[in-house]
């Protein structure tokens, strides 16, 4: 699988929440407008951004894939705000 143009695949990273040693689900937690995810494949266009890099990203942005059962999200790179 490969991305194109200015297209970034993520695999997204689910990370437990704790708030005061209670366990906080993802449904509960609307305050993080980001998620975080692993970059799997970068487009031929994009810079700055390469394969394996952490990065974060609109949760609202892209859409999804199952690819070998696994779930990805296809993002553009305007969606990338910071690389971790």
């Amino acid at each position: 699988m490969k991305a194109v143009n200015y297209y970034i695949v993520v695999k997204t990273i689910k990370e437990d929440k704790k708030v005061g040693g209670l366990l906080i689900t993802d449904t509960l937690d609307d305050e993080s407008r980001y998620n975080k995810g692993t970059v799997i494949s970068v487009g031929n266009l994009v810079e700055g951004i390469k394969e394996n890099d952490v990065v974060y990203y609109d949760k609202h942005a892209g859409h999804s894939i199952h690819y070998k059962d696994i779930l990805y999200y296809v993002i553009k790179l305007g969606d990338v705000v910071l690389i971790d």
